[in-house]
């Protein structure tokens, strides 16, 4: 029997097709139990919806192998759970199956009562091009129960369930899931297929009464043609955001974007990112089009969100003012051709946003951003879902009126949520810790409300554009998880897997929600340094889950042969293989990215170590090269480059994975290596004198240092293979102009030049400085902060007796003081003094003059002090602004 595909692209802005599912048996009206004690249909509504639509490319014909009760939402022709009669081994001899074995089949598996069944059934020949494992799923149970998958031992897949068990929801949630297993994992003869219920990486035997889903059928294909995707139970994209200081896309943003994306496994794929520089933030937007370049560059989507919508008056006709107007069309007009999605807006009931502001922005985007980007899909607000002012107060409150949005609550109303969502193409719901369950609020169990249920998947595909947990959320106690901050995150992401289509983590940088070690300025940063945060010392960290989980289910092309060398080492272990070429994958919408990587993953979802020898197929007989990618704390730690590996095309990998550890390899033929120079190279003179250089990693093992003596001296290697993207140039001559660059080892290209004169005198660290003033007190530490965009200022006209003080903890020998007022120029000090003291009570004056515009340079012979007072003497009509302040010493 014949198959077609049960999967559509989403393309346009036209409404989707939906492919109804044909069923073979005939309908079995055997009343059963399931293994949440109700009848054999599922709990809650679904109503007369449409069926869900998958992302992801369509299936290829196929030939059923076998089938399991009827797709009809209903489990009745199955046998209760509990049953003493079932069978955990059952035997399938051909494709149809008869009532009375039908009932000797449980109607699901649990993981306390009922946690595996085996399915053994005939192949009179291997399916070329692999098979199609397909499981409709009723009812799960809130926990995001597992569900592994193993063909004659070897894991094929673990399924990620979203259910509303014990969520209060009066709204179901249907869904049918597929697996692709390779060829490799079958034989002639008698094969088995293990279905069993798996416990989160992290929790006990406690989760395992947690662990339960119905289902509707199953069912086993043959594949015709080959696969495009080696479909993962759901079809999804993941990313994050990468911006500074939360709302910067600066230069700082776009050299770490590459690191973070590849670190996180989602680069080359065609996932997404959020890319949301605000209209009322100055300077968000300020290297913009080159983050957009960047996410081109490795083949990843973005959502733009970019108009504040706090302070827009509508027209009369209920349209958008011409301001706001304007803000859209310029963004639009420069950047639409990169971005593929736009946000209506974020969390509008939380941040007191009104509901007839959002419903113009989608106007506008449906009737003009639409022509001015043709390939554009709209994404429902960020919802927070957040209720009236009197059931849970918010802020940004304007008058007398309080209020949650305009009219008041209506974000929690899914009647009004749903105004915007028939006006948009995706859906959207922020979810964080546990809350994407929760029966009010919670982004899974809302938009079930706001739909009407699910009868295959969310009617309306889902982009999530913040998911995660804070320091704060903890996995649920009676799952009896061991590292509960651990496991919440690891909950919640796998939720995304199992009810939406695409997910964007919090952020890369933000406190409390970080992946990574943050509170600095990314612009100042070596991306090479970036270090994994830990929410709790001694658990795993948000970055191990999110590679493991987007190496597994978000890394898409079309799938690598590859054959285990070590089965019987592996057998029965949850170690997953997925090698795919990227290069299959269609050009993005608008920026037309493509790639040309092989990615090969291995992933170990045992809580000991395992090792894998594994021999993949490569699209061609070549030598590749790239990086690596595992554990390690820091990027430098976790990235290795990786050369000369040589394709028969078959390759072979060997890897020992730690527990939980997601190792990933991004592969090109070596004769595809663009020859780059280092880009950014960066110098700056530290203690001893020495000088620090750091630059941008470029395609190669190592490099070399080159350096010249003043300005027209010779480039000669001073440092060769370099593994890092940094190095310390130590004895330099005092006052002594070097010239720098750097090459990859072997390269012809060479790094653009840099220049800096050696000296003892440096900059101080700032971290145990207290500072003060007489005016404007509340922002005297934006001067140290790290950031150029935040000041200090006297928040009024210039005028005699203004001072900033610094206490530097203790006393050093100090030579000379920066002022750095460059992003506002005319805000130097028009006269100064400085003063020195060692008890903050008696000062010395030991310097006075005149400030300069954007940087002011105070040097003087060397004095020894703990304390500092700038005293601006002068009178003007500007503010006297620091925006950085640096001390000069040679201790």
């Amino acid at each position: 029997m014949e198959t077609t595909n049960r999967r559509m692209k989403l393309s346009g802005n036209r409404p989707l097709l939906i492919l109804l599912k044909s069923s073979t048996l005939i309908v079995l009206l055997l009343m059963t139990v399931s293994i949440f004690g109700m009848e054999g249909t599922s709990k809650g509504k679904v109503g007369n919806v449409a069926a869900g639509k998958d992302l992801g490319p369509e299936f290829p014909k196929s030939t059923m192998i076998w089938r399991l009760g009827q797709h009809d939402g209903s489990s009745n022709e199955f046998a209760d759970i509990n049953a003493s009669d079932n069978h955990t081994v059952i035997h399938i001899t051909s494709s149809t199956v008869k009532a009375s074995e039908l009932q000797n089949i449980p109607s699901g598996l649990n993981g306390k009562t009922f946690p595996e069944l085996r399915i053994n059934y005939q192949l009179n020949k291997i399916p070329a091009n692999g098979i199609l494992f397909r499981v409709g799923i009723l009812e799960a149970y809130k926990s995001v129960p597992q569900m592994s998958v193993l063909s004659n031992r070897q894991l094929s897949g673990i399924i990620q369930i979203a259910g509303i068990a014990d969520t209060e929801s009066e709204y179901g949630f249907r869904k049918t899931y597929e697996l692709y297993i390779p060829k490799e994992q079958l034989k002639t003869g008698t094969n088995e297929l293990k279905l069993q219920t798996t416990r989160c990486l992290y929790c006990s035997e406690k989760e395992d009464e947690y662990i339960g889903w119905t289902w509707d059928d199953l069912s086993l294909e043959s594949l015709n043609t080959p696969i495009k995707e080696p479909i993962h139970g759901n079809y999804t994209l993941t990313g994050t955001a990468v911006n500074n200081k939360e709302f910067y896309f600066d230069k700082g943003a776009v050299t770490h974007l590459p690191y973070v994306m590849k670190w996180l496994g989602v680069a080359y794929s065609g996932n997404i990112m959020r890319a949301s520089c605000v209209s009322d933030v100055d300077r968000s937007c300020s290297n913009m089009e080159e983050y957009y370049k960047v996410l081109r560059d490795y083949n990843t989507q973005a959502v733009a969100l970019h108009l504040y919508t706090g302070d827009i008056k509508l027209k009369n006709d209920g349209s958008l003012p011409d301001d706001a107007v304007k803000k859209l069309t310029d963004y639009f007009e420069k950047y639409g051709s990169y971005f593929q999605y736009y946000e209506v807006d974020n969390e509008p009931g939380l941040f007191n946003r009104s509901k007839a502001v959002n419903l113009a922005i989608a106007d506008w985007l449906n009737k003009k951003g639409k022509q001015i980007v043709p390939h554009l899909l709209t994404v429902a607000p960020g919802w927070a879902y957040w209720p009236s002012y009197k059931e849970k107060p918010c802020g940004y409150q304007k008058g007398s009126v309080r209020q949650c949005g305009d009219p008041d609550g209506w974000e929690r109303d899914p009647e009004q949520r749903k105004e915007l969502e028939e006006v948009t193409d995706l859906t959207n719901g922020h979810s964080y810790g546990n809350s994407y369950s929760d029966s009010e609020g919670g982004s899974f169990t809302e938009n079930l409300k706001t739909f009407g249920g699910a009868v295959d998947g969310l009617s309306k595909n889902m982009l999530t554009t913040e998911f995660g947990t804070s320091d704060s959320h903890k996995d649920a106690y009676q799952y009896g998880a061991s590292e509960r901050t651990a496991a919440v995150f690891d909950r919640i992401m796998r939720a995304q897997i199992g009810y939406a289509d695409m997910f964007v983590q919090h952020a890369a940088f933000f406190k409390d929600f970080s992946l990574f070690k943050y509170d600095f300025n990314l612009e100042e940063h070596d991306p090479a340094s970036t270090e994994i945060y830990y929410t709790k010392q001694n658990e795993d960290s948000r970055v191990s889950i999110m590679r493991r989980l987007s190496l597994a289910y978000a890394t898409h092309g079309a799938p690598l042969t590859y054959e285990v060398t070590n089965k019987n080492a592996l057998a029965d272990k949850l170690v997953y293989v997925r090698a795919v070429d990227t290069s299959t994958l269609k050009p993005l919408a608008g920026s037309g990215a493509t790639s040309n990587k092989v990615l090969v993953n291995l992933i170990n979802f045992e809580t000991t170590p395992q090792t894998i020898n594994v021999n993949v197929t490569m699209p061609k007989q070549a030598i590749y090269e790239g990086e690596r990618f595992g554990n390690g704390d820091t990027y430098e730690q976790a990235r290795s480059y990786v050369p000369g590996k040589k394709a028969s095309p078959q390759l072979t990998f060997k890897e020992t994975l730690a527990p939980g550890e997601a190792v990933q390899y991004i592969l090109q033929p070596s004769s595809e290596v663009v020859d780059t120079a280092p880009q950014g190279l960066k110098a700056v003179v530290v203690k001893g004198m020495s000088i620090q250089l750091n630059w941008l990693e470029a395609p190669g093992v190592s490099y070399e240092l080159l350096r010249a003596t003043g300005n027209g001296g010779e480039l000669k290697t001073i440092a060769s293979n370099i593994k890092e993207t940094h190095y310390t140039d130590r004895n330099l001559q005092e006052g002594t102009l070097y010239t720098y660059a750097v090459k990859v080892t072997g390269s012809g290209k060479t790094s653009d030049k840099i220049q800096i004169t050696a000296t003892g005198l440096v900059s101080l660290e700032r971290s145990e400085w207290k500072v003060s003033s007489n005016r404007n007190t509340g922002s005297s530490y934006n001067a140290i902060d790290g950031d150029r965009r935040t000041r200090w200022d006297t928040g009024k006209h210039q005028e005699s007796g203004e001072y900033y003080q610094i206490d530097l903890g203790k006393a050093y020998n100090i030579e000379g003081i920066d002022l750095d007022n460059s992003l506002s120029p005319y805000d130097y000090p028009r006269q100064y003094q400085v003063y020195v003291s060692n008890d903050a009570q008696r000062w010395t004056q030991i310097i006075s003059g005149t400030g300069r515009k954007e940087l002011t340079k105070i040097v003087f012979a060397k004095v020894n002090t703990r304390y500092i007072k700038i005293v601006q003497t002068g009178a003007d009509g500007n503010y006297w602004s620091i925006q950085e302040l640096q001390v000069y010493s040679r201790d």
